[in-house]
């Protein structure tokens, strides 16, 4: 009986320390996701992205296109109000296409390398490899990473939380959060198709904005429709002392003013559709992520266009980081 006994143990033992060998380090994982990275020729992916808005959520279809080393297509499209924006990075250059409004913009800009990207594969990689600290936990189908963030405004969105495949290390679920843990954008991911083969004119800024064109309904209200004016929900202190309207010949533009240790100015302005140029506008600023739409900053200023309204927020006071931080704010309909 006791050499049974014995055997038993013994046999569990190995049970144990066989299920031990198979088991990967983070080490291990993060190894792997490098390998894959420098066989990577390109992917396709399609996804949704759910932005939280104070008590609001905007969800997002996304379509990633990447070609290896420097080719993307990222066509954001809000389902609910039928509106898209696409990032389109070629030889030329970084253009970002507004289809609805007829409107292109290039941007001298490195983008994607110099944030973070929750939709895009390689960027999660160099976040997990670039975070020396980051957590590591495995589940039965999962590798789960939680990272900090690369973004320009990080202390307003620090940290991730990246959830991996075992089975091909495809992304399945990133969280980007707040410093409370708060979920404020999350990517859910529901197709991944790695070196996948692409057309020389899928990256090209005109046929893309011209296919886009032809799939969009009309416009027939951006003309007149009147908007909403919408407010920070952060204003670092300053208090709203004006807010006065003008008059236009096509609609109106709203301007607000704030003072404090950090004043600045909001102005809004309704967009009208007008013909394609054959050209896109060249913007002096860098290109930033704000969660809904893409703006660009600069030097005292940030602007932006989203639901077919123009923004500007410009500031002597303000940094870019803070420029940022309160144009991600206006995004919902607020109240004073």
């Amino acid at each position: 009986m006791k050499k049974r006994f014995l055997l038993v143990i013994t046999g569990l033992m190995v049970i144990f320390l066989l299920a031990a060998c198979g088991s990967k380090s983070k080490d291990d994982v993060v190894k792997e996701l490098n390998g894959k990275l420098n066989d990577l020729t390109g992917y396709k992916v399609d996804a949704k992205m759910t932005l939280k808005m104070g008590t609001d959520s905007q969800v997002y279809n996304v379509e990633i296109w990447h070609k290896d080393p420097t080719f993307y297509r990222v066509n954001l499209k809000n389902a609910e109000k039928d509106q898209s924006q696409m990032i389109l990075r070629n030889e030329e250059g970084v253009f970002v296409l507004t289809p609805a409004l007829k409107k292109s913009f290039k941007f001298q800009s490195d983008w994607p390398q110099n944030s973070s990207q929750a939709y895009l594969y390689e960027s999660l990689i160099k976040d997990i490899a670039a975070d020396k600290e980051a957590k590591f936990t495995a589940t039965k189908e999962h590798y789960i990473f939680e990272t900090k963030t690369r973004y320009q405004n990080n202390s307003m969105l620090p940290i991730q939380e990246i959830k991996l495949n075992k089975d091909d290390l495809s992304p399945a679920v990133v969280k980007v959060m707040d410093p409370d843990r708060n979920a404020l954008v999350t990517v859910e991911f529901s197709k991944v198709k790695f070196n996948a083969s692409f057309d020389d004119s899928d990256f090209d800024m005109k046929k893309n904005m011209t296919r886009a064109d032809l799939n969009l309904p009309v416009m027939a209200e951006s003309k007149d429709a009147a908007f909403t004016v919408k407010y920070p929900t952060e204003d670092l202190g300053a208090e709203l002392v004006d807010e006065k309207e003008v008059k236009l010949e096509n609609g109106k533009r709203v301007v607000l003013t704030y003072e404090g240790e950090k004043s600045f100015t909001l102005v809004q302005e309704k967009v009208t559709v007008k013909e394609a140029s054959t050209s896109p506008t060249y913007v002096d600023g860098d290109l930033v992520d704000l969660g809904v739409t893409i703006g660009a900053v600069s030097e005292g200023s940030i602007t932006w266009t989203i639901d077919g309204v123009d923004y500007m927020i410009a500031s002597n006071d303000l940094s870019n980081n803070e420029l940022i931080e309160i144009a991600r704010t206006v995004q919902g309909d607020v109240e004073k």
